[in-house]
Parts: C-alpha cells; sequence; structure tokens
C-alpha cells in the first residue's frame, strides 16, 4: 500500500526548495533580479537577492529550530507528565505565586481563554488551585500546590539538563550573541505587529 503524502509534506518540501535556491524568480514581489542592464545594477541585484535569500533562509531556521526544541522538549520530559505551558505557568507561580489570572495571561503574553485552558489542566492534575480574590470574589488568584513546588525542583534540574545539551555546541560568546540578535528581532516584530502575542499557550 502506497502512504499517501501530506498537504503540510508538500508545502514544506517547497518552502524548503524556495528557501534554498539561488532562482531570483523566488523572491518576493519587488525585487530586482540579477541580470539587468549594467554591471552595477547586477552587482546591486545580485547583493539584495542574496540579502532577501538569507532572510527567508534565516525565518524557515527560526521556525524548525522553534519547532523541533518544542518536540525535543516534550519528549524529555514526557517522563513527569507535564507540556511545556503547563511548566511555563508553574515556572511563573514559583515566582510570583498567587497572581490573578488575568494579570498572569498579561505578563505571559497569551489569550485568557488559552491561559485557562492550562490552568484546568494543572489545577486537575493537582498543582495548582484557584481561588476567589479577598477583594474581588469573582477574580480568580492561582496557587501553586505543596506538590507543584517538588515537581518544580525536579523539572528545573531536567530543564537545566535539556539546555545545556542543545547548547552545548555553542560557547558563551555565541550564545550571549545569539541571544542579543534574537531579542531585536523581537522588538522589530513587535514593532511590526504591535499586537502580536510573544508566545501562545503551547510553548
Amino acid at each position: 500500500m502506497v502512504k499517501r503524502r501530506t498537504k503540510s509534506a508538500d508545502v514544506a518540501k517547497v518552502t524548503k526548495a524556495i528557501a534554498t535556491s539561488r532562482n531570483p524568480d523566488f523572491l518576493p514581489v519587488g525585487s530586482p533580479k540579477s541580470g539587468s542592464n549594467g554591471a552595477d545594477d547586477a552587482g546591486a541585484a545580485l547583493s539584495i537577492n542574496d540579502t532577501a535569500r538569507e532572510g527567508i533562509r534565516l525565518g524557515f531556521l527560526i521556525h524548525d529550530v522553534s519547532r523541533m526544541r518544542r518536540s525535543a522538549y516534550d519528549q524529555f520530559m514526557k517522563p513527569l507528565g507535564i507540556t511545556r505551558a503547563q511548566w511555563w505557568v508553574l515556572a511563573h507561580l514559583s515566582r510570583h505565586d498567587g497572581m490573578m489570572q488575568t494579570q498572569l495571561a498579561d505578563v505571559l503574553e497569551v489569550g485568557k481563554a488559552s491561559l485557562g485552558d492550562v490552568i484546568e489542566s494543572l489545577e486537575g492534575g493537582g498543582w495548582v488551585q484557584r481561588r476567589p480574590d479577598p477583594a474581588d470574589k469573582r477574580a480568580k488568584r492561582v496557587y501553586l500546590t505543596k506538590p507543584a513546588q517538588t515537581l518544580i525542583k525536579r523539572m528545573t534540574v531536567m530543564e537545566n539538563e535539556f539546555n545545556g545539551q542543545i547548547l552545548s555546541d555553542l560557547s558563551n560568546e555565541e550564545m550571549t550573541d545569539l541571544v542579543r540578535v534574537l531579542i531585536k528581532i523581537k522588538h522589530a516584530i513587535s514593532r511590526l505587529a504591535p499586537n502580536a502575542t510573544a508566545t501562545e499557550a503551547e510553548t
């Protein structure tokens, strides 16, 4: 039986081909093509094409690294039964326990509904408790349970081990440079799309 190719697999193949292609026709509309009249124009077009191509490749690379890291992280933490999103919330509560749920959503830059789903799953697992705010019974504050505090210690050790493995080929200087560059890109994206959330509950 022949296994059918998925649409996502086809899209991934095409986008990868575009990212690595030297064909200027794959560049965004409006980008000059090499081979225009005049040596200066050709040189400028080649430079612009190279820059645009590297930008496209960088975009795909960031996406791939993020996707692969999420998948590897889930596999690494699977024995604990905690997802990235749950760990993300627990880690923040370990520093700011008892935050209001709406405040937590704002600080973590996720939708309130998405965060609500994560907290509900954590509450079902016995990791957090939601209690009414004394000043406003309609508002809920989120607190860690004692089992969660023990879990956080284990996960902190495991996360340090995970990060150590995936970053083992980088020098301290390279890691510093990488962080600085990614922060610059994040700020540029924030200027382009001010309402874009930094991360969703899948993180």
